[in-house]
C-alpha cells in the first residue's frame, strides 16, 4: 500500500454538503494512484454501496465508514465530530446503531460511545472556532483515548485557513498528551478544486439563502479537494507519522467489507418444530385444495412441484411465508389487497392467495418471477385498499418490530427543472428568471449514470441563456443534475431481518408519522442482497369494497350470501357488452382514451381477451407493428402462420403475434436454446 491513504472524503451523499459522485471520487484516487479510498458522509451510511460499486470499478479499495457528531459532556461546547471506520463486522453493527440512535432520538451522546466502540477506528476532529487546550475538549480527548485505546486518532487538516498553524500546534501537543497518534486527512467535499463553487451552491442550498448571504458558512477556499501522496506529503513534511497513520488505519480496515454484510429473512414465519420448506408445502397443497375441490389438475401439481423445488434451491421459502402473513392478516381483516406483476407468473403464489391468477386458465412463465441462472431476488408487489393500508404497515412493525421492519428509503435527485431553480436561487436571480430558464427544461432526467448514459448529464439544462449570470447558473445545474438531494421514503417497500436490522443498514424516522426508513434505497438493496415485499396502496380497490358494500345493502333476500371480491362472477356477458361499447369511464386499465378507442376493435368476450387489450395498447406493441397484425387475424382477416411447431406453442393463443414479455422469454428457450 502507498504511503498515503486518504481517509475522510465525503460523497455526494453527505446531502447538500458532499459536491462529487463516489465514481467521480474514486476515478481521481485510481489516477492519483492511492490503493484505497475511505468514504466518511455526514450522520449517514446512505451513498456506501454506491461508493461500494465505483470501488469495484476503479480497482481503488473502500475503506467504509461515517463522519458522526456527538454532544460534549459540556452545555456551551460546539459537538465533538469523529470519523469512525469498522475493522470488524461488529463495528458495522456498532456503526449503525450509532446513526440510529441520533436519527431517532434526534442528538447523539458521547456517552453512547461506551457501549458501541467496539471494532470501530476513529479520529477526533478538531472543532473550529474552539481552544484546543480548552479543558472540556482536552477531557473528551483523554475519555475516548481510554475508550478507544490504540484505535483513536487527532485528525490533522490543512485547508489553508488563517489559524492553521497554531491549531496544528496546539493538536499535536494534545494528541501527545493523551497518548494519542495523528492522522493526515484533507477532510475532501469534492474530487477536483473546480467543484468549489457548486459546493457553495449546496451550501445555499443547504442555509435556504443566496450564496451572497452565506457567509461564514462558505468555505473560504478551494483546498478541500482530493489530494495525492506526494502533495499531502508535501503539507505534512512536519508530521510524516501522520501519513503513516493512515497506511495503518486502512490496513486495520481490511477486516471489514461491505460485502461481509450479511442479511436473513425472518426465520419465524413456520411453527416450532416444522421447517419454512414444510410449511409453506403445507399451505400451498392447501391452498391447492381450497381451489381446486375436485382435485388439482395434474399439470398445475406439476408446477407447483417444479416451483417448490426452486424456491428450496435458492432458499426462498421465508420470503413467500412472510408476504403469505402479511396477506392472511389483511383478509382477517376484511382488507381487500391482491398481488401483482411477475408474481402472478408463480402458482405457489395463486394457491397462497397472494394472487388471482388461475395457472390452469393463463399461460404464465415462472421464470419471469424467479430463474436460477438470473440470480435475482423475487419481488412480490401487493395491493391493498388505499384507505386501509397503513393498518396493515403499522400492523408490520408491530409483527416483526421497530428494530427489524422498516420501509426501503427513495433517493431524491435533483433533475433538469429543480437543479435550475435551486442553483438560480442559490446565485441570486430574481424569481421571474428563475421561473423562465426553469420553464425552459422540458426533460426530467433520472440518474444519467443509472441510464447508462455517461454523456448525458445535463442535456435537459442546455437552454439559451439571456446573460453571463444565467449561463452560469446553467453550467452548475448541469453539474448539479443527478445529485441526491435527500431520503425520502419508499411508496411501500418493506425489509424484514431475522435479526436486528438496525445492525445490518442504520434505522431513521420517516417525515409521516409512525413511520421508519433505513438508509439503502431499493437499488442497493439489490447490490445487497437484501428482499423487499411492496406493501402498495390501489384507489381501485377501495372502489371494489365500497362497490360490494352497496350491493350488498341492496340485495332484496338479506338471508342470502353476500357479495365478494373473489364470489364476482368472472365471465360476466353484460360487462363485456359496455366493455365492447367502450363504455369503460371509471373501470381500472380499460378507462384510458388510448384504451377506449382500442376496445371497440378488439371486442374482448372473454378474461384472456382483456389481459391482450391491456398489453397490446402499450408503446412496445405499438412501435413493433404488432396491433395491426393481431387485429387482423382476430378478425379472421388474416391467417395466424407459424414457422414452426414450437413457435405455435408459444404464440398460439396471441395468433402468432409476441405481445408479452414470457412470450419472448420462451421463444428464447424453444427457439434459440436458452
Amino acid at each position: 500500500m502507498s504511503g498515503f491513504v486518504e481517509l475522510g472524503c465525503m460523497s455526494n451523499f453527505s446531502f447538500q454538503e458532499g459536491a462529487s459522485h463516489a465514481d467521480e471520487l474514486f476515478d481521481r484516487a485510481r489516477a492519483q494512484r492511492a490503493q484505497a479510498l475511505g468514504v466518511c458522509d455526514r450522520d449517514s451510511v446512505s451513498g456506501l454501496v454506491r461508493a461500494l460499486e465505483a470501488s469495484r470499478a476503479s480497482g481503488v479499495r473502500l475503506v467504509a465508514g461515517a463522519r458522526l457528531r456527538f454532544d460534549a459532556p459540556v452545555r456551551e461546547a460546539v459537538p465533538v465530530e469523529l470519523l469512525l471506520w469498522p475493522c470488524e463486522l461488529r463495528g458495522w453493527a456498532n456503526l449503525c446503531r450509532l446513526i440510529t440512535d441520533g436519527h431517532v432520538q434526534g442528538r447523539r451522546a458521547i456517552g453512547s460511545l461506551l457501549t458501541r466502540a467496539d471494532g470501530l477506528m476513529a479520529a477526533v476532529i478538531p472543532p473550529p472556532g474552539v481552544a484546543l487546550a480548552e479543558q472540556w475538549f482536552l477531557e473528551t480527548v483523554e475519555g475516548l483515548a481510554r475508550l478507544f485505546g490504540e484505535r483513536l486518532s487527532m485528525a490533522l487538516v490543512r485547508q489553508g485557513l488563517p489559524d492553521e498553524w497554531l491549531r496544528l500546534r496546539q493538536a499535536c501537543a494534545l494528541a501527545a498528551h493523551a497518548g494519542v497518534p495523528t492522522l493526515a486527512t484533507n477532510l475532501p467535499r469534492y474530487h477536483d478544486a473546480s467543484r468549489r463553487e457548486l459546493a457553495d451552491v449546496l451550501t445555499a442550498v443547504r442555509e435556504g439563502k443566496p450564496v451572497s448571504a452565506c457567509g461564514a458558512a462558505l468555505a473560504p477556499n478551494h483546498e478541500a479537494h482530493l489530494r495525492g501522496e506526494a502533495a499531502m506529503r508535501a503539507l505534512f513534511d512536519f508530521a510524516p507519522e501522520a501519513l503513516d497513520r493512515s497506511v495503518q488505519i486502512a490496513r486495520r480496515c481490511e477486516g471489514f467489507s461491505l460485502e461481509q454484510v450479511r442479511w436473513s429473512y425472518p426465520r419465524d414465519c413456520a411453527p416450532d418444530g416444522m421447517s419454512p420448506l414444510a410449511h409453506l408445502r403445507a399451505l400451498t397443497m392447501q391452498g391447492a385444495q381450497e381451489r381446486w375441490p375436485q382435485g388439482v389438475p395434474a399439470a398445475v401439481a406439476q408446477r407447483l412441484e417444479h416451483e417448490l423445488a426452486l424456491i428450496a434451491e435458492l432458499r426462498y421459502e421465508p420470503y413467500f411465508l412472510t408476504v403469505h402473513e402479511i396477506v392472511a392478516f389483511a383478509r382477517s381483516r376484511d382488507i381487500l389487497c391482491q398481488g401483482r406483476g411477475a408474481a402472478a407468473n408463480s402458482a405457489v403464489c395463486f394457491c397462497l392467495g397472494i394472487t388471482a391468477v388461475d395457472p390452469d386458465r393463463m399461460d404464465t412463465l415462472f421464470e419471469r418471477f424467479i430463474s436460477r441462472e438470473r440470480d435475482e431476488p423475487p419481488d412480490i408487489d401487493v395491493d391493498f385498499e388505499h384507505e386501509r393500508r397503513e393498518e396493515v404497515i403499522q400492523w408490520i412493525y408491530r409483527r416483526w418490530g421497530r428494530h427489524r421492519a422498516a420501509l426501503t428509503a427513495e433517493v431524491i435527485r435533483w433533475r433538469g427543472r429543480s437543479a435550475v431553480r435551486d442553483v438560480g436561487k442559490a446565485m441570486g436571480l430574481t424569481p421571474e428568471a428563475v421561473d423562465r430558464l426553469a420553464k425552459q427544461v422540458d426533460r426530467h432526467m433520472a440518474d444519467p449514470r443509472e441510464a447508462g448514459e455517461p454523456d448525458a448529464v445535463g442535456q435537459s439544462v442546455l437552454v439559451q441563456p439571456l446573460d453571463a449570470l444565467e449561463a452560469r447558473v446553467l453550467r452548475m445545474a448541469a453539474e448539479l443534475e443527478g445529485f441526491p438531494r435527500h431520503l425520502s421514503q419508499h411508496v411501500g417497500g418493506f425489509v424484514m431481518s431475522d435479526g436486528r436490522l438496525d445492525e445490518i443498514v442504520p434505522v431513521r424516522p420517516a417525515t409521516m408519522v409512525d413511520r421508519t426508513i433505513i438508509e439503502w434505497d431499493k437499488d442497493d438493496l439489490e447490490a445487497m442482497g437484501l428482499l423487499k415485499v411492496d406493501v402498495l396502496a390501489l384507489g381501485m380497490l377501495t372502489c371494489i369494497r365500497k362497490c360490494l358494500d352497496l350491493v350488498n345493502e341492496a340485495r332484496p333476500n338479506p338471508a342470502a350470501p353476500a357479495l365478494a371480491f373473489h364470489s364476482i362472477p368472472s365471465e360476466d356477458p353484460a360487462t363485456y357488452d359496455m366493455a365492447c361499447r367502450a363504455d369503460t369511464v371509471g373501470v381500472f386499465q380499460i378507462e384510458s382514451r388510448a384504451q377506449m378507442s382500442m376496445l371497440p376493435r378488439l371486442k374482448p368476450r372473454r378474461f384472456y381477451d382483456l389481459v391482450v387489450q391491456v398489453a397490446i395498447v402499450r408503446p412496445g406493441p405499438i412501435q413493433g407493428d404488432m396491433v395491426h397484425p393481431y387485429l387482423r387475424r382476430r378478425a379472421g382477416l388474416e391467417a395466424a402462420t407459424y414457422p414452426d411447431p414450437r413457435i405455435e406453442r408459444v404464440l398460439g393463443r396471441t395468433l402468432g403475434v409476441p405481445l408479452f414479455q414470457e412470450q419472448a422469454m420462451t421463444l428464447a428457450v424453444v427457439a434459440a436454446g436458452f
